[in-house]
Parts: C-alpha cells; structure tokens; sequence
C-alpha cells in the first residue's frame, strides 16, 4: 500500500510531456487504471453538481467563510483558519471553526492548541451543518457584519471588545471548498506555489480535486509558500488564475515558525535559536515536506536530514526504530547529538509515541501563517477584503 501511495503521488507530480521519465510498471499498468478511476471522479463531480441544484445548501444564521482549494494537501489551509479565527477575536466576535478530524483529528488537536487563548470555538465532525446547528444552539449566535460595520475601517488593527458573550458571530469551514452542503458568503481558495496544479489531472491520475474552472467560485485566492519560489513562477500562477478568474483578488502567504516545544511537555517554549550549528533530522507525515524541510534549514543548523512519511502517516514501532537509526547516523556522520525535528501535526496526530522517545530529543516546529507584502497588498488589505466581502454578501437580497 505504501508503494502504491508513493507511486499515485509520483504520477501527479509528473506533466504529461515528462511521461517518459516514469518508470515501466507506472506507465502500463497504473496509468491506465488511474486515468479510468479520474474519469469515473468527474462522473462523481457531475452527479454532486446536478444534487446541489436539487438540494438547497443548508443556510445558518451567521456568516460562513469557506478556506479551501483545488488540489489535495500542503496548501495552508489549517494555518488560515487560525489566521481568520483570530482576526474575529480581535474584532470581539467568537468564530466557530468546522473541521472534519479527518486522520486522527491532527488539524483539529493543533487549532485547539493554537486557539485556545480565544473566544474560537472548535466543532469536529462530518455533517458540518449537524455539528454548526447543535453548537449554535449551545452557545447562541449574534450578528457578526454588525460587529464589523462598527469598526474604523481605516485603522483594520485597532478593534474594540464587541464581545456578546461568546456567542458565535462567524462560523469557517476548515477544507470546505468541496463541502456543498452548507452555504457561504466568502470562499477562500489557498494554492501551493509550488506545485499549484501538478500534472493538472483530476484525482487520483492527478492531484486535482475539480476542475481549474472551480477557482471561479472564489472570492479570494491565497497562494501560499510564495516566498519559496520565483517572482516568474508567482507570474505564472497568477496568469492562470486571472485566464478564469479576471476580478479574483489575489494575496501571498508563507509559514514564519515562531518557537520550538518538547514533545513531552507541549507547553515548553524553546528559541528557534536552540537549532544552531546541531545535527537535525527532520522528520514529517504531512501534504508537502519541502516547506518544512526548508523553514528548518534556515534556522542555521549544521547540517539538516529528512524523513518524510505519507500525508497523515500515524507513527508505529518500526517507524520509531527507522527514526533512531537516522538519528545516530547523523550523530556518527557530524560528530554531533542529532535533534528530531517534528511538525505539529505529527506530534498532534502522535503524542504519546513520540513521547516515549527517551534516548533523543524530539521537538516540534511552531509556525504561523503570515500574509506576505506582495505587489501592495498586506495583511491589513486581506483583513478589508474579508470584512468588505462579509458585509456585502450580508446586505445583498
């Protein structure tokens, strides 16, 4: 199963015109087989597309904002939650976050982490609209654009307490691009820069989960880890979307990590300076490695290892022991004590066998989404647009 994890995501990152390049058994046997499961998925696309003009999306009684994107893992996604969750705390209006816990609930675990110094509220739960309606119940619900069309929106940082007494005043979809079954006022696209569409096929002969076309749907597009590729690259990503999409808004992001913490003690707080001329290994089960791989390397350690599992890998005994032998070849390569860099999904997604780890020492990697000063445009234009659109979609009949 896992060579043929590896090999589906191999055959998504390869363009057509590099076919060739792909080894024999990939190119007679899964191609085929994977180009007929994509057509049978559009298929699929089509029949939820003819449902939802069927079925009305379920309405709740507060704006929903939609974080989501056309392509499966490693576009930031989580790390836009956050950022949106707390802009409405700031505001003094409590978001209500929905998030499937798909695979251990590791997204879900790390916005609660991250979350709970505010008034955010984390629903866990396939049927989102089942999940809203009960804790909209529970905790009661206020006029959100209200709370916003009181701000300055000349001065988008300094917010006043509006606070209703946690009642919820914005609910966001956590992956909720595909979710069609509840409406939303704003839908967020967020777009790995790089690797933004791989071989453009839909899932699972490429990484596509619809059509390019879907971006027309967004209010606003994201592309993210825009500081880990050229200016031409963020060139040519932006023609594409501007070919479907001609008035889309477009703003950049990038991951900043901000501490390091032990894997036994999550509220221990270490300086990213503590990776200074060290062995590190870094060791990860997530959408898009690279990025990580790269934010460690620039902490100024002698020397960086990688270990990558599959997206959502949950870490068994053997996976331990893989670890351990990595780690002291490391040790014996540079004639340093190697440090195990973990990402918070993996610790969130293993704590406790990570935590039993006694003979290394094993950290995690904080990081938060930042919006990039691109082309004019800063986090405070992206906190305007957010609040413009909600207030708009808010007084449109």
């Amino acid at each position: 199963m896992e060579f043929l994890k590896r090999a589906i995501l191999r055959i998504a990152s390869t363009p057509d015109a590099r076919l060739s390049e792909l080894p024999r058994l990939h190119r007679r046997l899964l191609l085929p087989i994977l180009s007929s499961a994509s057509a049978l998925y559009r298929l699929s696309l089509l029949l939820r597309r003819c449902r939802r003009l069927l079925l009305s999306p379920h309405r709740l009684p507060v704006p929903v904002i939609s974080v989501g994107n056309v392509t499966w893992g490693g576009n930031g996604k989580t790390p836009m939650v956050e950022l949106i969750a707390r802009f409405f705390d700031e505001c003094g209006v409590a978001p209500l976050v929905l998030t499937r816990g798909y695979a251990g609930g590791d997204e879900a675990k790390m916005l609660k982490r991250h979350l709970q110094d505010t008034s955010a509220i984390i629903g866990i739960g396939a049927n989102r609209a089942a999940t809203a309606a009960s804790l909209l119940n529970k905790h009661g619900y206020t006029d959100a654009c209200r709370v916003l069309c009181m701000e300055d929106h000349t001065l988008p940082h300094k917010f006043g307490p509006h606070s209703d007494n946690g009642k919820v005043g914005v609910v966001i979809l956590d992956d909720g691009m595909q979710h069609w079954s509840l409406l939303r006022n704003v839908e967020i696209v967020m777009v790995n820069s790089m690797m933004p569409w791989g071989n453009s096929h839909l899932i699972p002969r490429g990484p596509l989960r619809e059509p390019l076309s879907a971006l027309g749907r967004a209010d606003i597009l994201v592309i993210h880890h825009a500081d880990l590729v050229s200016d031409m690259q963020l060139k040519i990503i932006e023609s594409t979307v501007l070919y479907i999409c001609a008035t889309l808004p477009m703003f950049f992001s990038r991951l900043v990590p901000s501490h390091l913490f032990g894997v036994k003690n999550p509220h221990s707080r270490f300086p990213l300076t503590m990776l200074n001329n060290s062995a590190v290994l870094c060791v990860s089960g997530i959408g898009f490695p690279y990025a990580f791989f790269h934010a460690v390397r620039e902490l100024g350690p002698l020397h960086v290892g990688r270990l990558d599992f599959l997206d959502h890998h949950p870490f068994k005994a053997s996976d331990i022991q893989l670890i351990r032998e990595k780690a002291a070849k490391l040790a014996a390569d540079y004639n340093k004590e190697t440090v195990v860099v973990v990402t918070e999904k993996d610790y969130d997604r293993n704590p406790h066998i990570l935590g039993e780890i006694d003979d290394i020492n094993v950290l995690v990697l904080c990081s938060s989404l930042q919006i990039m000063p691109l082309e004019g445009k800063s986090e405070d234009d992206f906190r305007m647009k957010l609040k413009e659109l909600l207030i708009r979609t808010k007084s449109a009949p």
